[in-house]
């Protein structure tokens, strides 16, 4: 039995692990636990009283458990009153924080995802790791109008001319996108901070000069108040966010790259106001042969600049790694041709209702998901399915949002609108992937956890180590080493490792055709070394046609009409096959009593008061059909040439057969020889019978299949695989599929297949097509190797930055690392990571 609950107290991932941990510790029970919503899925052989949960979760922390009520909420009684979490987060204000089920569109979110799926109402910067929160992409396409600047009486919602004067429309609203405005706020602030601090520099670097030519200006104490003056807009203008995040890190002791930035760079600009101020509490080893002590305005200007040239680069880098959401928003037309009574209207793609005639013309993009009524063209599916090469269609076929259409005008009538069109949902599942957590990512989360301390304690003990053992000045050298140490550790870059990844992998696999329901599908898509896969709709073609129905009585019209008024109320593909064979046939379509579906068998009802079945062996079985010799050999006969065969019984009598042929995919042979070359074993699972199994395995050289199997056939196959340590990824399209899509490792949809199917799956194929599965693979391997390098990057970084600004190369080769360069180091170690991601853009799946 499977129970869903309420859990309150948690905040954060720490409060997920111990509250899974702890519930997953009570025997006979495996329990899953989602932070956003904080819901928990409870699976357990028999019921267990919420009194014992609650005693286990009291045991880690302030949580509490509570059934769901009607309206889905837990009980007043129920609720946490603690401010606190068990890490001492306090609980963020509703109206600040939003936890959504579904979209996080249009919200703002940490791109490191240090808070889960926390995201937020204001642009700001996390409070953990204290980088700029990123806006989701808005999925609800937002109208823009335009006016025109001198009649705004004008309004449109299309750019163009203005009727009256002939100027440009322009837009209403600003158009900007919330990247670009935060990309052109720092490019502002640094603009500020290099003007201020390159005469900070010059002065600084002249003075190391030999005659000095500033003192025959001024003297050298009216320099260091120029320094100071100039410093000032660096550090309480252009970058005073770098110390107000490092001051929320130490106070919520969430401490990150920040920190490190703030302490360093805090550290010599407090240093220098107390030389400039207080100059005789100095040694003489801190003071120049002017009297003056030694300041360091210049490395406080040059590393925050620096620091904030990494952050203008960073935010550059990341409004490209969401470009394929952006681009997938752009598919959708603003505007479609409403045919109302024989008149063409123009209406806004908003106000399209379910139901529409609309006129597609040539070169026009496809406003909603439906059907030809009338005309024929073809489309370019090219940005939906990944294929080149445009699909011919007529009348009754399908065509998708946002799909072009080539050089002829059609009819369509509007089936699927607004949120609910293919190209909605794409959007939406690209866009909850790329903010999901890849498991690898824990290795990287742990290490950060405890990164930042470790540094401050090794720039301390580089301090104190130079002080004692270095050479003259020995403080000068401890104090610089000790801030350079501080400045070149970058967390940032462990962090962004893996999200980075994630989001422009899954961008590249939708322009693919391949959706990717979270990241944990994309890693562990890497490991698969088993796909089962079904026949019909997946290695197959599913455009299911009858060839040939066989009636012992000679009678095949009457028999067609039983077997297709039984079938309009089945979902089946071999079902509609039947009914469309009847419909070509002008065969009218009787009522059905007692109709039922019999999952992997068959369907049965009463036909004008006959009781009929249509389906396999064991459905006649079932029913206990009796069947002649001369029936099964012909049956036999069929099956042997590939032919789905479903017997036809009346009354419990075997009466005919209906052969149905679906052809394989050209598609499919070179897609199951590349996944056996990459070491994944390829294993048939049809409910369809033995000899119809052994000729499809035969043209596609498959030494491993089943036949007659049913759901859980498919399900306990892929258990025992699994108890084997097999990863089994299931492909399938049909509602029968979905069990086992739901248990396999990873679940591949057929994009063509049935909405449950899709729901269940991890990954979806949009064309529907087993090369889309080699695809995934070969998508899954990409991307867990670029996040594997960005990890050796950062960590290698960290390992040899940190030491040699320590000083450690120093007594072998008189190298030190002056806290200057160290910032230029760290600015560019995330903006690398970033880059190396962007490179998923160019692959080629």
């Amino acid at each position: 039995m499977t129970h869903t609950y309420t859990i309150t107290g948690m905040t954060c991932e720490g409060c997920h692990s111990k509250v899974e941990n702890a519930l997953n510790s009570i025997e006979g029970i495996k329990a899953t636990v989602v932070l956003h919503p904080p819901m928990l899925t409870l699976t357990m052989p028999k019921h267990i009283p919420i009194a014992q949960l609650r005693e286990a979760l009291r045991a880690v922390g302030k949580y509490t458990i509570s059934i769901k009520d009607a309206k889905g909420t837990a009980s007043e009684m129920d609720k946490d009153p603690a401010e606190k979490s068990c890490c001492g987060t306090k609980k963020q204000d509703n109206k600040d924080v939003e936890f959504l089920q579904n979209s996080k569109a249009g919200k703002y979110y940490c791109p490191m995802h240090c808070e889960g799926e926390k995201v937020y109402d204001k642009a700001g910067d996390c409070p953990v790791c204290g980088m700029d929160l990123v806006k989701a992409p808005d999925l609800n396409d937002v109208k823009t109008l335009f006016t025109c600047p001198m009649h705004p009486e004008i309004i449109k919602e299309q750019p163009g001319s203005c009727p009256i004067c002939g100027m440009d429309l322009v837009p209403m609203e600003p158009n900007d996108s919330e990247d670009q405005k935060n990309y052109k706020n720092l490019v502002h602030k640094l603009k500020v901070a290099v003007i201020f601090t390159i005469p900070v520099f010059a002065i600084a670097m002249i003075e190391m000069m030999p005659n000095n030519p500033l003192l025959k200006i001024m003297d050298a104490i009216k320099w260091n108040w120029v320094q100071l003056v100039l410093t000032l807009p660096v550090v309480f203008y252009a970058c005073w966010i770098f110390f107000v995040r490092a001051w929320k890190s130490i106070i919520t002791w969430n401490l990150n790259m920040f920190t490190l930035i703030g302490i360093g760079t805090g550290v010599a600009f407090l240093f220098s106001l107390v030389g400039m101020f207080f100059p005789d509490i100095f040694p003489n080893e801190f003071k120049t042969e002017h009297g003056t002590v030694l300041l360091y305005f210049e490395a406080t200007t040059v590393i925050l600049t620096l620091v904030l040239v990494g952050q203008v680069l960073e935010a550059k880098a990341h409004s490209q790694t969401s470009g394929a959401i952006k681009e997938l928003l752009k598919l959708a037309p603003t505007e479609a041709t409403l045919v109302l009574d024989g008149v063409d209207k123009i209406i806004s793609i908003h106000d399209i209702k379910e139901g529409d005639f609309l006129r597609v013309k040539p070169g026009e993009k496809i406003p909603v998901d439906g059907k030809i009524s009338d005309g024929e063209s073809s489309i370019d599916e090219a940005m939906i399915t990944g294929e080149p090469i445009p699909v011919d269609k007529k009348k009754d076929d399908n065509v998708i949002a946002g799909t072009v259409n080539g050089n002829k005008s059609f009819v369509m009538i509007a089936e699927k609108v607004g949120s609910e069109t293919l190209l909605s949902q794409i959007v939406k599942m690209v866009n909850d992937a790329s903010r999901s957590k890849a498991p690898i990512q824990k290795l990287a989360d742990s290490i950060a956890k405890y990164f930042v301390p470790i540094v401050v304690i090794i720039a301390i003990i580089t301090f104190f180590v130079w002080a004692k053992f270095g050479p003259e000045p020995a403080l000068v050298y401890g104090f610089i080493n000790a801030v350079a140490v501080l400045i070149i550790a970058c967390p940032c870059a462990l962090g962004l490792a893996t999200p980075m990844s994630v989001m422009v992998g899954v961008g590249k696999g939708a322009q693919s055709g391949v959706l990717i329901k979270n990241a944990e599908a994309l890693e562990n898509m890497n490991k698969v070394n088993v796909l089962i896969t079904d026949k019909t709709g997946t290695i197959t073609e599913g455009k299911t046609s009858v060839e040939t129905i066989f009636a012992s009585n000679n009678n095949e019209n009457d028999l067609l009409q039983n077997i297709a008024s039984l079938n309009q109320y089945s979902e089946h593909p071999l079902a509609q096959a039947v009914v469309n064979f009847a419909k070509a046939k002008t065969i009218s379509l009787i009522e059905v009593k007692d109709f039922e579906a019999v999952a992997g068998k068959g369907v049965t009802g009463t036909v004008t008061n006959k009781k009929v079945a249509l389906g396999n062996k064991k459905l006649m079985e079932q029913v206990k059909a009796s069947i002649s010799d001369d029936l099964e050999n012909k049956i036999i006969a069929e099956q042997k040439l590939g032919k789905t065969v479903s017997y036809i019984a009346i009354d419990g009598v075997a009466v005919g057969f209906v052969s149905i042929t679906d052809a394989i995919k050209s598609s499919s042979k070179d897609a199951i020889k590349e996944l056996m070359q990459q070491g994944v074993e390829v294993i048939m699972l049809t409910g369809d019978n033995a000899n119809t199994a052994k000729a499809v395995a035969d043209q596609l050289n498959l030494s491993s299949y089943k036949a007659s199997c049913l759901p859980e056939d498919k399900l306990n196959e892929i258990k025992r695989l699994q108890s084997e340590g097999k990863i089994v990824a299931m492909a399938g399209d049909g509602i029968n599929d979905a069990p086992a899509l739901a248990k396999a490792d990873i679940g591949i949809a057929m994009g063509t297949g049935t909405d449950v199917a899709i729901e269940s799956a991890k990954i979806t194929l949009v064309k529907g097509d087993l090369q889309g599965i080699v695809k995934a693979k070969n998508l899954s391997h990409a991307v867990m190797r670029n996040i594997k390098q960005n990890l050796f990057f950062a960590f290698f970084y960290n390992v040899l930055g940190v030491p040699v600004a320590a000083g450690v190369l120093y007594p072998f080769f008189g190298i030190l690392l002056s806290p200057m360069i160290a910032a230029l180091a760290m600015s560019f170690s995330s903006v690398s990571v970033i880059l190396n991601a962007l490179r998923l853009r160019n692959l080629k799946l």
